[in-house]
């Protein structure tokens, strides 16, 4: 099977496009699409850019074009959870879109035509993505983290929100956590693009599985640290957490 490996920025997936062997690139529709292999399976990379239909776009050429049989995302967000800390690592269990408000028609959060806000990863590729990620911070993760000041990073597991917007306030954030476990939601981190991957997956019958390394906090300091911490940690988490999942699936 094909894999396909995505994430929004350049830096979120640089490490890993070295590794590809074989590798051969092509333009389709505003995206470049790197097809190889890594540790010995068919892969694909691609960057989708920021946002929920860029994200769609790019998920939906990955699956139709390239032949994509899984997606895994890989990325960075704002923390949201209780004890969700910067340099921390989030394997995503199901996603929502924070900004979905089709009220009164449906209820706050619900996806019109699906009858639900919430869309599950794929149990089986998560927990191999959820093993790589562990093995990574028993490794060196340690040592990176230290080099910006912060401790030993944790991994957890739960649900992430997406929404087009950058959370950048303790206001904000207040209001977005609020509204969540109104309808029940408790989410451990905010980012721009995984909900709608999650979406177009389920729409294909598609495994799908996402990391994201807490950059912020999504508060008030969140434009001064997410640009510090994408440049420092967030490649090194992505190629060395990817290549091990990769090793992992098995041979074809």
């Amino acid at each position: 099977m094909t894999l396909a490996i995505l994430s929004a920025l350049p830096e979120e997936q640089a490490g890993i496009a070295a590794l590809l062997a074989e590798a051969r690139t092509s333009d389709h529709a505003g995206r470049r699409y790197t097809c190889g292999q890594l540790h010995g399976h068919a892969v694909v990379l691609a960057l989708s850019g920021i946002g929920k239909v860029a994200a769609a776009s790019t998920a939906a050429t990955l699956i139709e074009r390239f032949g994509a049989r899984g997606i895994v995302f890989t990325g960075v967000a704002g923390g949201l959870g209780a004890g969700v800390q910067v340099g921390d690592v989030v394997v995503a269990s199901s996603y929502a879109q924070h900004d979905m408000d089709a009220s009164p028609l449906f209820p706050r959060y619900e996806v019109p035509g699906y009858g639900r806000a919430r869309f599950d990863c794929d149990a089986a590729l998560s927990a191999q993505l959820a093993l790589a990620v562990q093995q990574c911070l028993a490794g060196g993760a340690a040592a990176w983290t230290a080099e910006l000041g912060l401790p030993a990073p944790q991994m957890h597991q739960g649900l992430v929100v997406s929404g087009d917007r950058f959370v950048s306030s303790a206001a904000e954030v207040q209001v977005l956590r609020s509204g969540l476990q109104a309808a029940g939601m408790e989410a451990l981190a905010v980012e721009m693009e995984g909900a709608a991957v999650a979406q177009v997956c389920a729409d294909h019958g598609l495994p799908f599985a996402a990391m994201r390394s807490i950059s912020d906090r999504a508060d008030d300091s969140a434009h001064l640290d997410f640009p510090r911490f994408i440049n420092t940690i967030s490649s090194r988490y992505a190629q060395h957490i990817i290549g091990s999942l990769v090793r992992s699936l098995p041979s074809r």
